[in-house]
């Protein structure tokens, strides 16, 4: 008996940091979709890794590529966080989108501590099937 309570107290405890990570990579996107939706483009670039500000040089190239590539998440309608997981080391995050025209999209953020702070290395953007949420 006593294994056993000891078996699922180490089990509460090794999911606790996911579950921080978890909460700071939920305020990272929704801090950066934020930005989006009131044009803060800098503020915005401010929450993407160094490989992604150097990939992009300056928040209007930056900017500019989501809104052209990507705008389910520049403009959503609708936000749903769904699972967090961590692969390889990296912190995956996948978040429900709804776009303007009413279409639904799953997008896999890839997070990575910098500093002490999670920021945003990538996202995979795919369609959702239509009971997703």
């Amino acid at each position: 008996m006593r294994s056993v309570i000891l078996s699922i107290l180490l089990t509460i405890l090794a999911a606790m940091p996911l579950r921080a990570d978890e909460n700071a990579a939920r305020d990272v996107i929704s801090g950066q979709i934020s930005a989006f939706e009131t044009e803060e483009i800098g503020r915005a670039f401010g929450f993407a890794s160094p490989f992604i500000q150097e990939k992009f040089q300056t928040p209007e190239t930056f900017g500019r590529m989501v809104r052209e590539g990507y705008p389910m998440v520049w403009r959503p309608s609708e936000v749903t966080f769904l699972e967090a997981r961590e692969i390889g080391g990296k912190l995956w995050q996948e978040v429900f989108l709804r776009d303007a025209a009413g279409r639904g999209w799953i997008a896999e953020y890839e997070l990575v501590e910098i500093d002490g702070e999670l920021r945003i290395n990538g996202v995979r953007i795919r369609e959702a099937p239509e009971q997703s949420v």
